[in-house]
């Protein structure tokens, strides 16, 4: 039995040890600048994902009622971010059916009530910065992130347009080196002739944001999806801290408890 489960572990770490390589060689995503402790930054984050989301992605786990948590009223709620419904304990549904969305896009939008908990707010992020112009594709837009996307550029207008910029190295070494060096989105492929290739996003006509300006706009958008995956994390954190703070003192006198018992022992 011993042999066999060491053979097992081995392969267990080799997986995850070439899991992990090929991560370093693929794409390297650029950090989400989020905070969910940043109340105004989640306020207008579910203003820009009523505003541009909403349309074609729902979010059925999430009540418009719940956004009171970010300090806003039922009357604000009501006038600036309910478009769809008229109820305030209704949920943040998509106007657009599945079979709509599969007929105009390929495939029905998804939910995005628990996205960023299954992708993370560091895919989030990069993808919404690295769409590119591509005249190939039914949309016109492709993805670095998420290559041969069904989904087009719907913020476009703000970002302005990009375009694909692809360098070529000797080897990978030197292509990760370049990837390292841009700090932020990159993607590295191996090419052909045993050449690798290091592929970039370069802005291209400019939108009605400046960069910096979009990247904040995504930021608050990502930090609403992030907290809307989870509304209760900073309660549960807090509880949390609460918690190991009583459960440290409960232990202090379980020890000073103990001494005194057997003091007389030792």
């Amino acid at each position: 039995m011993r042999p066999a489960l060491t053979r097992l572990l081995a392969a267990v770490l080799l997986a995850a040890a070439s899991s992990a390589s090929a991560s370093e060689a693929g794409l390297r995503l650029e950090p989400a600048l989020v905070n969910r402790l940043d109340v105004e930054s989640l306020q207008r984050g579910a203003r820009n994902f009523v505003n541009y989301c909403l349309g074609c992605h729902g979010a059925q786990y999430m009540r418009y009622n719940r956004l009171t948590d970010l300090g806003l009223t039922d009357s604000q709620i009501k006038d600036n971010l309910m478009f769809a419904t008229d109820k305030i304990g209704s949920t943040m549904t998509a106007p657009i059916s599945r079979g709509d969305g599969t007929a105009w896009f390929g495939a029905p939008p998804p939910d995005l009530s628990v996205e960023s908990r299954i992708r993370g707010a560091d895919w989030l992020f990069s993808y919404l910065l690295a769409f590119y112009r591509d005249d190939q594709s039914t949309t016109g837009w492709n993805n670095l992130v998420f290559p041969r996307v069904a989904m087009p550029h719907v913020l476009w207008n703000l970002s302005g347009t990009q375009k694909l910029v692809e360098t070529e190295y000797d080897d990978q070494e030197k292509a990760e080196a370049a990837a390292i060096a841009v700090k932020g989105l990159a993607l590295v492929e191996p090419a052909k002739g045993g050449k690798w290739v290091v592929k970039m996003v370069a802005p291209g006509t400019p939108g009605t944001l400046s960069a910096v300006e979009y990247k904040t706009f995504v930021a608050d958008l990502v930090n609403y999806l992030d907290y809307m995956a989870e509304p209760v994390r900073n309660e549960r954190i807090n509880i949390g801290i609460v918690v190991l703070i009583y459960l440290g003192v409960l232990f202090a006198f379980a020890y000073a408890l103990k001494r005194n018992y057997w003091k007389d022992v030792h």
